[in-house]
This record gives C-alpha cells, sequence and structure tokens, in this order.
C-alpha cells in the first residue's frame, strides 16, 4: 500500500516536472545565447582586433576564422534565441567554444578534472554548457523547431489523408 503510494506520488513528481523542461530550454536560449550574440556582434565591429587576437593564438587563416566566429556567433546566437537548426547550431557553437578553451585557455580546459572551478570560471564555459543542453535536448516546445515539426507532421497527415481519398 505505502509502496503505491510512493509509486504514484512520484510518477506525479515526474510529470509535473517534465512541463518545466521547454521553458527551462527557452530560459537558457534566450539568456545565454543573446549574450553570445552580443559576443559575437562586438567581434564583427571590431574585427581587426580579434583577427590580431587570433593570429597570436597561431590560429589558421586568423581573418577568416575571426569573420566565421564572429559571425557563427552573432548569427548563430539568433537562431538559437529563436530555436531555428537548433542543434546543428549548437554543435557549432560547442565544437568552436572547445577550440577557443584549446586555443586561449588550454590551463583551464586540462583542469576540468584536477580544478573544476578553473574550468567552470573560464570565458567558453557558459556558452559550450548551454550549447550541449541544447545539442542534447533540442530547443524545446518554445522554438521555430518545435513549430516547424508540428507543421510537417500536419501536413504529412493531411496527405494522408487525401490520399486514402482517392483511393
Amino acid at each position: 500500500m505505502a509502496y503505491n503510494i510512493i509509486q504514484r506520488a512520484y510518477a506525479l513528481f515526474v510529470t509535473l516536472a517534465n512541463y518545466l523542461q521547454s521553458p527551462l530550454l527557452l530560459a537558457i536560449r534566450i539568456y545565454f545565447f543573446w549574450q553570445l550574440y552580443l559576443t559575437g556582434k562586438g567581434k564583427l565591429e571590431h574585427i581587426d582586433k580579434v583577427t590580431q587576437f587570433f593570429t597570436s593564438l597561431g590560429i589558421p587563416f586568423p581573418g577568416l576564422n575571426a569573420r566565421f566566429i564572429g559571425s557563427l556567433e552573432c548569427f548563430g546566437g539568433l537562431l538559437l534565441i529563436a530555436g531555428l537548426f537548433s542543434r546543428p547550431i549548437a554543435l557549432m557553437i560547442f565544437i568552436s567554444m572547445t577550440v577557443a578553451y584549446l586555443a586561449a585557455d588550454m590551463e583551464a580546459f586540462s583542469s576540468m578534472i584536477s580544478d573544476p572551478d578553473k574550468f567552470v570560471k573560464a570565458d567558453p564555459f557558459v556558452y559550450w554548457l548551454s550549447a550541449l543542453i541544447i545539442l542534447a535536448f533540442g530547443a524545446g516546445l518554445f522554438s521555430l523547431d518545435a513549430l516547424g515539426k508540428y507543421v510537417l507532421q500536419k501536413r504529412g497527415r493531411a496527405s494522408g489523408e487525401a490520399s486514402r481519398e482517392l483511393r
């Protein structure tokens, strides 16, 4: 009897907690990727400084990479806020932030296990983690990705019904 009550209570708790997933993903997308958008916009506005910085790090094709990364952060941040092409953009940002760790803050990256505070306090961390979360879970229900999926499913059902009517 007590086991059944605990089991039902836990199932109810999980059901209610699941309703938090999409609002949390939306909050992550808006908060962190707005900051990434601003960072990318700043890079594009000061492309010469970013190119010089990339040159000092030994990044190949520093001018091209500075423009690519600035554009990825700026426009990718906006796409992630809207929840459009979320997983591919999140993957690109995750890779970009991993490269940022390796190129600009290898000490923080290599201390991921031994000194996690150093890893977490490094500049790329919030974008790296946010991108990883969106990559793993998607953008959630409050996104253009979800709207597109809904429209495609609706069209698929409508075309399936139309083809049955033709038979």
